[in-house]
């Protein structure tokens, strides 16, 4: 499948601002890409557009050398038309027909043979594990059964390109990480494209090949996983990922901490920075006056709460009134009320500008 390109576009729906505002974004061929964001941050209105059940105010899609949308020139293709598939949260089966009929539902439409129909059908169901629920109907299943349903109906017709619009938000927690386990191999099995909605950071962070993070309808940063985990390039993706969230340090607060802080970013070369930023899992624990790296940011506070989660534990402590976030993966030597030394690597710290842009200090990697 040709690569999918948004150039430029917006959408307005008659409001002050748009649901989408000058959206640049590249889709390669076989990518596993998630579209993430806030609720009303233009997320599910940008993935209508490119199937085409909404056209742009402004702006081109185009797929490889074919223009899907062109507002310019006035070329609008419908959605019948571009051989896309596409996955509803609402799964959208049809309730009088059984699941054979459903899945064969695309395959009748493009009046595929009977034969070969039945043979795609079968090899569908067989792959979703759904082929003894063949003469049942939509009601007579489980969620996670229907979701299987659904995307081997949009399977059957063999879509190059699918788009799923939060297909696991309705799932309870274990149906929701085996659908994601599910989703990941239909991606490997099929190498499809696959463009999918969601608000939740870990459905991102564990399906996709890359993210592109949206706010207020503005595209923030678009990378792989990793990428929009490890430098943000602002502070609200920064803010945004992460569980616990990461720890923010303003630098306006005054005091030790800010101080301390202040005078690690001069030492980095980031002396403009506003507000320090610390994922829990980066910061250590240790004893005052212990050895340590002196380019390292360090700072003393009193252990305020002590929280285990089965696989870990969150170690919370005050600094100043601060109240900041450590993780552990072992049981902390530590008790409440006991003054600790806080610390973390210069390559885990993040400083941002007072605008919240991202700011790198001296001798950090570069961006991949």
């Amino acid at each position: 499948m040709p690569e999918i390109v948004l150039s430029n576009i917006q959408k307005n729906y008659g409001n002050a601002r748009n649901a989408v505002d000058d959206l640049n974004l590249r889709i390669g061929d076989g990518d596993f890409l998630c579209v993430l964001g806030p609720s009303g941050c233009g997320k599910t209105t940008t993935l209508r557009m490119i199937a085409g059940l909404e056209h742009p105010t402004a702006g081109t899609i185009t797929v490889g050398e074919r223009v899907m949308d062109c507002v310019e020139d006035g070329i609008l293709v419908p959605a019948e038309k571009r051989e896309m598939g596409l996955v509803f949260q609402n799964y959208a089966l049809w309730p009088h027909l059984s699941v054979e009929k459903n899945v064969a539902f695309g395959l009748e439409l493009r009046g595929v043979p009977k034969v070969e129909r039945k043979a795609q059908i079968d090899r569908v169901m067989q792959t979703m594990g759904i082929a003894q629920y063949r003469d049942r109907y939509p009601s007579q299943l489980s969620g996670g059964q229907q979701q299987r349903v659904a995307l081997a109906r949009m399977l059957a017709v063999n879509p190059a390109v699918m788009l799923l619009d939060e297909p696991l938000s309705n799932l309870d927690s274990r149906l929701r990480l085996e659908m994601r386990a599910e989703l990941k191999r239909i991606h490997d099995a099929f190498r499809s494209t696959i463009v999918f909605v969601t608000h939740d950071q870990w459905e991102a962070m564990t399906l996709a090949t890359r993210i592109a993070v949206m706010l207020d309808g503005k595209l923030q940063q678009v990378g792989t996983p990793t990428d929009i985990y490890d430098r943000p390039a602002n502070r609200f993706v920064a803010e945004f990922l992460g569980n616990p969230p990461i720890n923010m340090i303003e630098l306006s607060s005054g005091g030790l901490l800010a101080g301390g802080s202040a005078r690690f970013l001069e030492t980095h070369g980031a002396n403009r920075a506003a507000t320090v930023g610390i994922r829990p899992e980066s910061i250590t624990l240790s004893v005052p006056g212990e050895p340590r790296d002196p380019q390292d940011w360090s700072t003393e506070a009193q252990v305020f709460a002590i929280l285990p989660t089965g696989g870990s534990w969150i170690v919370e402590c005050v600094c100043e009134g601060t109240h900041l976030f450590a993780v552990s993966s072992s049981p902390p030597e530590v008790q409440i009320g006991e003054v600790v030394m806080l610390s973390a690597r210069r390559s885990a710290v993040h400083a941002f500008a007072e605008d919240g842009v991202r700011i790198d200090l001296e001798g950090s990697p570069a961006f991949a």
